[in-house]
């Protein structure tokens, strides 16, 4: 219904021909279309398919917590990695991790491959705010952020 009457709109405008304003041809039903906009960004999460060169998949990094930021900007995302059923790893643009520590344990979210999250009009992930959302339909709210820095496994 709403793509017809949106046709009859765009047929109308396009047609220099069109009777004044307020008026419609005969069996042309004119209706008002309002459209919101809601973004919601998809987050996908993959396994490394990295190698050594004797075919072994590498060791997994180690991670050391710092505390983090209240928020961060969701424009900086670059990706995910699920680590837990409780948390999420963000790889930032730039190469920085920030994990988000989930307030309870979220089992579906290793199930599907990645996750959503409805960015506010502020443009910022924030904890004790916001929720990241499963692709199965379950809501993850976010406790806090920890910084996450490399620590050299190779000492």
């Amino acid at each position: 219904m709403i793509a017809s009457a949106l046709a009859v709109l765009l047929a109308l405008s396009a047609n220099p021909a069109t009777p004044s304003r307020g008026t419609a041809p005969a069996g042309v039903e004119i209706a008002g279309v309002t459209i919101t906009q809601s973004l919601i960004i998809r987050i996908p999460a993959r396994k490394s398919h990295r190698y050594t060169p004797a075919g072994q998949p590498p060791p997994p990094p180690v991670y050391k917590e710092h505390k983090g930021p209240k928020c961060i900007d969701a424009a900086t995302i670059g990706g995910a990695a699920i680590t837990a059923s409780d948390s999420v790893d963000f790889i930032l643009k730039g190469g920085k991790r920030v994990r988000a520590i989930l307030e309870d344990q979220c089992p579906a979210l290793d199930y599907y491959s990645g996750f959503y999250f409805r960015a506010p009009a502020d443009g910022k992930l924030c904890a004790d705010r916001d929720s990241i959302r499963t692709r199965s339909g379950g809501d993850c709210q976010i406790d806090k952020f920890r910084t996450l820095t490399p620590i050299d496994s190779s000492k």
